[in-house]
């Protein structure tokens, strides 16, 4: 039996943002995706899915949900069997940016939602394109679905976050560095050294896509999981 494939989305996004590939990857697979609502810290996220999520299983993040998904890595390495990181950072924020954060939490605490949503995923995040406007108005439609008391709860846990540095080098299972060449807020230098410090990593780069590649190039992103999900444990 194939590994149950864990989805973790990002930022104030749900499963419709790996609606393609949940159509996909269904029919051969059991597609779990897990929510990452609920803790003002990533590590209490993490926990809480330690006790819902297969006693083994697949795991794919992208963005904030690549972070809980190194989070699950450092913490339970024995239950991820192969691990997929997309337009993610591994990397703790500094208190400069931490700082950067608190406007956001005010704007949607004072009823200014669709203002926050609109200045944190921006156009220029995405690929250039005719697409461009259907999917940012998917992520805004999935944020107002959310809710603010939400953001308030992600936009903490993403001011708090660890390094993952050393988790990441410890990785001993198939992993999948996923970018779009066009995403300017998690870049692909960024997953180049992501890759280079997992051993035996791939690193993808989907040209078409920016930030949100599971909804801007969805068929080549469901080609990459698609390979990764059959790649041999051959790692010790």
């Amino acid at each position: 039996m194939p590994d149950p494939l864990v989805l973790l989305p990002g930022m104030m996004c749900d499963a419709r943002l790996f609606a393609p590939q949940i159509t996909d990857l269904s029919r051969d697979h059991a597609v779990t995706i897990a929510p990452i609502t609920q803790g003002e810290r990533i590590e209490e996220i993490a926990s809480g899915l330690l006790d819902i999520l297969p006693a083994k299983f697949a795991l794919a993040g992208l963005s904030m949900g690549g972070i809980v998904a190194m989070e699950l890595l450092r913490r339970a390495p024995e239950r991820i069997t192969r691990i997929a990181l997309m337009d993610t950072n591994p990397l703790a924020e500094t208190p400069q940016s931490a700082a950067a954060y608190e406007p956001m939490i005010i704007g949607a605490r004072a009823g200014r939602l669709d203002e926050v949503l609109r200045g944190f995923m921006k156009p220029e995040f995405l690929a250039p394109g005719p697409q461009r406007p259907t999917v940012l108005n998917k992520v805004f439609e999935m944020g107002r679905d959310l809710g603010p008391e939400i953001m308030v709860r992600q936009v903490r846990a993403l001011q708090r976050r660890r390094d993952q540095q050393p988790a990441l080098r410890r990785c001993k299972v198939p992993a999948l560095v996923l970018c779009g060449a066009h995403d300017t807020l998690t870049p692909l230098k960024r997953h180049a050294f992501m890759a280079e410090l997992i051993p035996y990593a791939k690193l993808e780069v989907i040209e078409d896509a920016g930030h949100l590649p599971t909804l801007e190039a969805p068929d080549a992103v469901t080609a990459a999981l698609r390979a990764w999900m059959k790649q041999p444990f051959l790692l010790q």
